[in-house]
């Protein structure tokens, strides 16, 4: 019989120069603190879907909960299992929701992890019941109805199905939900959606109620369990929310190579970006596969004939991201930053304090969401 074949040891890799985004969780916990108060006497939640958006699901749930949150959304039965397990192995308890229903074969699995799932339609809300009948136990589901948003939840006209499987005893209640669609841009759907829901909630007197996202939670729309997102991680939610929040990830990457390309030639993919003067060239050791995406170039994709290109920050200094970022880098234009603090192992920051992530993805013409959901499996969380 051979021999069980033994792990190899693990081969040191020198990764100072790699990118990296580091996790400030006192901003994280300040930003939850700020939305708890404008929340009064609800109870505020955070949404750690999405690998609790791109930074770490366990790491940033556990901070919150040192901040006080105890109800936690996620997208997946899956997510919300391995949080589970990390906040078990933290000895912290707390609600683990599930925002995306769930099968019949998830059913053992949220039990097992104590989880929360909100059904949305009525093939979740019969896979629910059926699965918990046939180990004849009882949990609590939530609820979400669709209020203007035609994405997730159950209709109205639904209602008097819900109300008879809970009647019946066969579905207990402990949240009823719907999500916002437009509380960071307009205020006439926001308050179609307030109403309609507020309609709804009658059905279900004595129930905890959750409408807020980020945006929702400045506009006094908590409930009794506001779920805010983006904000909780420092980014933009709405006009109100300007002033209001810390930013919480670091996205840096060392430089490589600086080099001085004389005026008229070219610099990057397709030339291009045009040089007008001779130019100091960083090349910073980060690009699209890592999440930096490819329309904050300055120069060379279609964004740029109606917005500037993103800018990074080097030694003190705002400075132009040059021509296209490419696969695994990027160029900036580090003339006008003093020769003498600019070398190969320097760190730009792409995003952070000194380079707000919205106006990074405002560049790129997208949002601060994706950007951190994103980043790539190359880039080490700190």
């Amino acid at each position: 019989m051979a021999a069980p074949r033994s792990t190899p040891p693990a081969i040191p890799v020198d990764r100072s120069r790699m990118p990296r985004v580091e996790i400030d969780t006192e901003a994280l916990k300040a930003n939850w603190r700020t939305l708890d108060a404008l929340s009064g006497k609800a109870r505020t939640g955070g949404a750690v879907k999405a690998d609790g958006y791109g930074l770490g699901a366990t790491r940033v749930a556990q901070a919150l909960h040192d901040a006080g949150c105890r109800d936690f959304f996620v997208a997946w039965a899956e997510e919300g299992v391995s949080l589970r397990a990390g906040l078990d192995e933290a000895g912290h308890d707390a609600r683990i929701y599930v925002l995306q229903g769930v099968f019949l074969a998830d059913v053992p699995a949220c039990l097992e992890a104590r989880l929360i799932p909100v059904l949305s339609n009525l093939a979740d809300i019969a896979a629910w019941c059926e699965g918990l009948e046939r180990v004849s136990v009882r949990a609590p589901a939530a609820l979400q109805f669709e209020t203007g948003m035609n994405r997730l939840g159950l209709d109205a006209a639904e209602l008097p199905v819900v109300k008879a499987a809970i009647a019946g005893g066969a579905l207990d209640v402990c949240l009823i939900m719907s999500h916002l669609a437009s509380a960071d841009e307009t205020g006439d759907q926001t308050e179609a959606q307030r109403r309609q829901f507020l309609s709804i909630c009658e059905h279900f007197p004595g129930v905890e109620r959750s409408l807020a996202n980020s945006a929702g939670s400045f506009l006094g729309l908590g409930f009794d369990l506001p779920r805010p997102g983006i904000a909780l991680y420092g980014g933009r939610a709405g006009a109100p929310s300007d002033g209001k929040l810390k930013p919480v990830a670091t996205l840096t990457a060392a430089i490589l190579q600086v080099r001085t390309a004389k005026a008229g030639e070219a610099a990057g993919y397709g030339a291009a970006a045009k040089l007008a003067r001779d130019t100091r060239i960083a090349t910073v050791g980060l690009g699209y596969a890592d999440g930096y995406p490819r329309a904050a170039s300055g120069a060379g994709v279609p964004l740029r004939q109606t917005r500037p290109g993103a800018m990074a920050f080097v030694a003190g200094h705002l400075v132009p991201v040059l021509g296209r970022v490419s696969m695994d880098l990027t160029l900036l234009d580090v003339t006008d930053v003093p020769a003498d603090l600019v070398e190969p192992g320097t760190r730009a920051e792409f995003f952070g304090p000194n380079v707000s992530i919205d106006a990074v993805a405002d560049a790129a013409g997208t949002i601060a969401y994706e950007l951190l959901t994103g980043l790539g499996r190359r880039v080490e969380r700190v």
